[in-house]
């Protein structure tokens, strides 16, 4: 039953994905739409064939410095949440403060990193941290705050410390909250990075994007996206496979 319904939600998508391809290329052909308005697919797939290294060369920056601003960001709100969790005091203290920068559009706020930090990667770097960190120490909070109240009292009967409440209780039965608010996070890290290459960049994957849009080249500015997605796609895989690890071993 398992393997039919882990089939069944591989297959499905795929076939989805593929019937709209072809729509899309049907559609493409069809109506003899120019190539500078949307391109095939077919087109999309040769152009990248075409351009493959140049993607190659550009993904890199952004692939780091996205990989970069989503670690830094899960590690300071987890600590964060951690730290609202235990003191009512620095919770009373920054929980309002931590809502009000969350709803701040920060995508305005992006030409000011650029102001203080310059056009080189800590910018872009310091961006991405900033747009993905709040997801997480929401998400987190959440989660400990959610943990049974019983397990609570035992661990205060057994005069546990602390610590290893927060290590062999709360963490552990907030790792589900964790990982969503993480996986909300790797979208953020990567829209960060690419805002900023948007801004001022010479290399990533935003600044291709920019260069084909001035040289109307929509099929390499698909492509480019393509690649995106795929990295996206790679990099949500690898915070799912994070998770179901940790549950398996915490027992979550």
């Amino acid at each position: 039953m398992s393997d039919g319904l882990t089939t069944r939600r591989i297959v499905l998508p795929l076939l989805f994905a593929l019937a709209t391809l072809a729509l899309w290329e049907a559609v493409v052909r069809g109506f003899a739409i120019r190539e500078v308005l949307l391109p095939a697919p077919s087109a999309i797939a040769q152009r990248l064939l075409e351009t493959f290294p140049l993607l190659l060369q550009h993904a890199w920056p952004t692939v780091w410095e996205s990989l970069a601003g989503f670690a830094i960001a899960s590690l300071l709100g987890v600590a964060l949440a951690a730290l609202l969790s235990t003191s009512a005091l620095m919770r009373d203290m920054l929980y309002p403060n931590v809502v009000l920068f969350q709803l701040i559009p920060k995508i305005a706020l992006a030409p000011l990193f650029i102001v203080w930090l310059g056009i080189g990667f800590q910018s872009r770097l310091t961006f991405s941290v900033f747009i993905s960190f709040f997801p997480v120490v929401i998400a987190t909070l959440a989660g400990l705050d959610h943990v049974d109240k019983s397990l609570l009292r035992l661990c205060r009967a057994l005069t546990a410390t602390p610590w290893q409440v927060f290590t062999s209780v709360r963490l552990p039965h907030a790792l589900p909250y964790v990982f969503s608010g993480m996986k909300i996070a790797t979208t953020f890290a990567i829209i960060g990075v690419i805002v900023g290459e948007f801004i001022t960049s010479q290399a990533g994957l935003g600044y291709l994007i920019l260069f084909a849009s001035a040289q109307a080249d929509t099929a390499l500015i698909l492509a480019a996206i393509l690649v995106l997605c795929v990295f996206g796609l790679a990099f949500y895989g690898l915070v799912a496979g994070l998770e179901r690890w940790m549950q398996q071993k915490f027992g979550a």
